[in-house]
């Protein structure tokens, strides 16, 4: 799947010139956790988000250092809190390095992104336009709203095919050591794992093949060598 697939548009969103306080209150009318943060062209500057509320004056909850922590943060990090914790505007707490898509990119690049920079969402641009934004959420959607792509039972011999083709595509299993048989849908399991995450990631390939309705697992680990 794309991203064109999952993404939400149109997008709510809000200016540089936005106070805090109206975000705080879109935030709870809509019921969002975050928006692009965008210029009048719609074109993309920053994000803000619940996070860059978290620490705020108004809720008595601005960040507060030890006198020793306060030497060692330096005046440049305690100046910079000073203006997310008080600043009145979008443009003084938002966060303006965003990691973005396009409306082409594979799910599962997406998912890729929002692992590594440890974010909730991605805003989606199109000649440099924002289109859409795509949240840990709707990742979630797509996994639960996926369903099998044939009405049309596959015979047993191009299901065993299909199990045998995606096992041998994966570095770990061994499919020298393998067989499957299928019957009416319903695949066994049967050879030599090398340990239990091999079997229990080989039992997960047959049961995610297309065509497969059930599992029978009949592997043995191989036991450990020992030298006397």
């Amino acid at each position: 799947m794309l991203v064109r697939d999952v993404m939400v548009a149109p997008v709510i969103t809000v200016k540089p010139s936005t106070t805090v306080k109206e975000v705080a209150e879109l935030f709870l009318e809509k019921r969002i956790s975050a928006a692009p943060v965008v210029e009048s062209d719609q074109r993309l500057v920053g994000v803000v988000s619940e996070g860059d509320l978290l620490h705020r004056v108004e809720a008595g909850t601005e960040r507060h250092h030890s006198w020793w922590l306060r030497g060692l943060i330096g005046d440049d990090t305690l100046a910079a809190e000073y203006v997310k914790s008080h600043g009145l505007k979008v443009s003084d707490v938002m966060t303006r390095k965003v990691v973005t898509a396009t409306p082409e990119t594979p799910l599962h690049e997406v998912a890729a992104l929002l692992e590594k920079n440890a974010i909730k969402r991605v805003p989606i641009l199109e000649n440099g336009q924002l289109v859409g934004i795509v949240s840990r959420a709707n990742l979630i959607q797509a996994v639960a709203t996926a369903h099998k792509l044939l009405d049309i039972p596959l015979s047993d011999t191009t299901v065993r095919e299909n199990v045998l083709s995606h096992l041998k595509r994966q570095p770990w299993a061994h499919t020298a050591l393998l067989n499957v048989t299928v019957n009416g849908g319903v695949v066994d399991l049967w050879g030599v794992a090398e340990s239990a995450a091999q079997r229990k990631a080989i039992k997960v390939a047959a049961e995610s093949t297309l065509g497969v309705s059930a599992v029978n697992d009949n592997l043995v680990i191989r036991p450990v060598a020992t030298w006397e």
